[in-house]
């Protein structure tokens, strides 16, 4: 890829370990809240369900207060337990607050962002709520990597609305040919950064993508080789 001279990245499943880092969380206040289910078949549930969930929040079909709370609501009930309004509110709360208290990044993450800045210059575009994403980016200790990180919130639309990558390239004042989107999703991340005639590589770590629109990685650190 030539005549790149900006890289903008997504965040969670990208950079940072959403799954793992979301695994802890839930472990950690379904303990303090002494909430007797079985963890691993909780997650085994919750992981779907909040995907589900992200795609209709992203498609602009439940509000963010409907997320929170249906994703919880609905794998409670698919695993047969018994959760108050109550306990599911304060479960929805915990969670957001407790969630940038974990920042495990995928491997490689630090060296790619300290190797890819000494030549481009480093955006983040998320669709994550502002207030965690930024959390989230400063305990992990990436922060100074970038030079502006744009949230669906700051701009009121979520990826892949070209609006947000529009936004995005002209924060940074760069012009679309020259610019990357590296991320995970296909639809909010890839078709998304296309529609807007940006370049794309897409981060495949469970191998479950096989198309030519753009190239795929298994791991970051296949990523120079096509800078």
């Amino acid at each position: 890829m030539q005549h790149i001279t900006d890289i903008f990245f997504d965040l969670d499943h990208t950079l940072w370990d959403f799954e793992k880092n979301s695994a802890l969380t839930f472990k950690k206040i379904l303990d303090k809240n002494n909430v007797p289910v079985d963890f691993e078949r909780f997650l085994a549930v919750y992981v779907p369900v909040n995907l589900e969930y992200w795609r209709l929040f992203r498609e602009e079909k439940i509000s963010k207060k409907e997320l929170r709370y249906q994703r919880l609501s609905k794998t409670f009930k698919a695993i047969e337990f018994d959760a108050s309004d109550e306990l599911i509110n304060l479960l929805a709360a915990q969670y957001i607050e407790n969630l940038s208290s974990f920042n495990h990044l995928f491997e490689y993450t630090e060296e790619l962002l300290k190797n890819l800045q000494e030549n481009y210059t480093l955006h983040i575009i998320t669709n994550g709520f502002r207030d965690v994403q930024q959390r989230k980016i400063k305990a992990s200790g990436i922060s100074p990597y970038f030079e502006h990180i744009i949230d669906s919130e700051s701009v009121d639309v979520k990826k892949p609305n070209p609006k947000i990558f529009h936004h995005a390239l002209e924060l940074a004042n760069v012009a679309p040919e020259n610019a990357l989107m590296i991320g995970d999703s296909f639809e909010a991340d890839i078709l998304g950064a296309l529609e807007v005639k940006m370049k794309v590589i897409q981060v495949d770590f469970d191998k479950k993508y096989n198309h030519l629109l753009c190239p795929i990685v298994h791991h970051l650190n296949e990523i120079e080789k096509f800078l």
